[in-house]
């Protein structure tokens, strides 16, 4: 059989593995990231007809630029923007890829803090683009002195601050934001992804006027519980956004994503509704297993790294084999575990605190 191996890779993607994360289908899937809090009816009912409206004109290209779906993303984000400063790809992940091939590719340069989404150096590998890694400090905190030090001494062509920072939750203040912008010439990339779960932090979106350099993206998958519809969106200076619209391939994003997008928009606030919810299963989560004796690492977003785990795949395996499944990110003495319904959050902690008591790994 042929394997990679076998067939004439660009050198850059020799011996890497795609992106993924175990699929099973089993009660308790806390692995993802995913909000795990089912769709209201009211709106579900509200997206289906506008779905049925969608394809009953399927026999057409959709709205190129799909003016309707970035009209509705501008009122939601507030802040005065127009809908000339919004994009939207088919998840966050290909936004980043169209920023990557519009500001990135062959002798450039993308720059992060790891550990940090894991995609940021895929995304890198499949535009052509240079990687470049600084280690966060012990608490994963990017203080503005850590951020500008690296920025001048690598001086990338594009950089991404992930706040709060998937996986480590770590929020991210606006100071860094500032300082990071100011410190070098190239592209400042926000990764908002759990923002609506950061209670306490303005969203970077608030810095974007006068700053036509700075980009800040966003997706539906987490707060909105819409990730099988697959819309991340990112907001910026217009001239960015003509400059996404260079490398998009035409009608990127389907009829039926529009239109069940925007749906869901119109209900933000029914969307919404879980999110305090699922910041008190949150903190929840995190002061049992602190009580059970684990590192619980601060968080910002609807998920906790937690450390003291002697052997993290051990564990992952044993919660595994119950229905449980967290995420094993490689992180020694670390598991990743999102935050869930009140019954899920339950579920794993009495696993934890049942399995055969493990030493701790500090």
């Amino acid at each position: 059989m042929t394997t990679l191996s076998d067939l004439p890779l660009r050198a850059n993607l020799v011996g890497k593995r795609p992106y993924g994360a175990p699929q099973d289908v089993v009660p308790v899937r806390l692995n993802v990231n995913e909000n795990t809090h089912p769709i209201p009816e009211s709106v579900v009912a509200d997206i289906v007809d506008s779905l049925e409206r969608a394809v009953r004109g399927a026999n057409r290209y959709p709205d190129r630029d799909f003016a309707e779906l970035r009209a509705a993303l501008a009122g939601y984000l507030g802040h005065g923007l127009a809908p000339e400063q919004l994009w939207a790809a088919n998840g966050s992940n290909e936004v980043l890829q169209q920023v990557l091939q519009a500001f990135g590719g062959p002798g450039r340069s993308l720059l992060s803090f790891t550990p940090t989404y894991s995609m940021y150096p895929l995304l890198a590998s499949g535009t052509d683009t240079g990687w470049i890694e600084v280690p966060r400090p012990d608490d994963y905190a990017l203080t503005p002195e850590l951020v500008v030090a690296a920025l001048r001494e690598h001086r990338p062509d594009v950089a991404i601050l992930c706040g709060p920072n998937n996986p480590t939750g770590t929020p991210l203040d606006r100071e860094a934001v500032l300082a990071a912008y100011d410190a070098f010439d190239g592209i400042l990339i926000v990764d908002e992804a759990y923002q609506e779960f950061d209670a306490e932090r303005e969203s970077a979106v608030a810095l974007l006027a006068g700053r036509h350099r700075l980009l800040v993206s966003r997706t539906m998958s987490k707060a909105f519980a819409f990730a099988g519809v697959r819309l991340g969106y990112l907001a910026a200076d217009p001239a960015v956004i003509d400059a996404l619209r260079l490398v998009r391939l035409p009608y990127h994003l389907s009829a039926l994503t529009q239109a069940a997008a925007t749906a869901a928009i119109r209900h933000s606030e029914t969307m919404l509704a879980t999110v305090a919810d699922i910041r008190a299963q949150r903190d929840r989560l995190a002061e049992a297993l602190a009580g059970l004796g684990y590192e619980v690492h601060p968080s910002g977003a609807n998920f906790l790294l937690v450390g003291g785990f002697a052997d993290p795949a051990a564990v992952f395996e044993a919660l595994r084999a119950q229905g449980i499944l967290v995420r094993n990110l490689g992180i020694p003495g670390h598991l990743r575990i999102t935050a869930g319904t009140e019954a899920e959050t339950t579920a794993v902690v009495e696993a934890i605190a049942a399995l055969t008591p493990v030493e701790s790994s500090t």
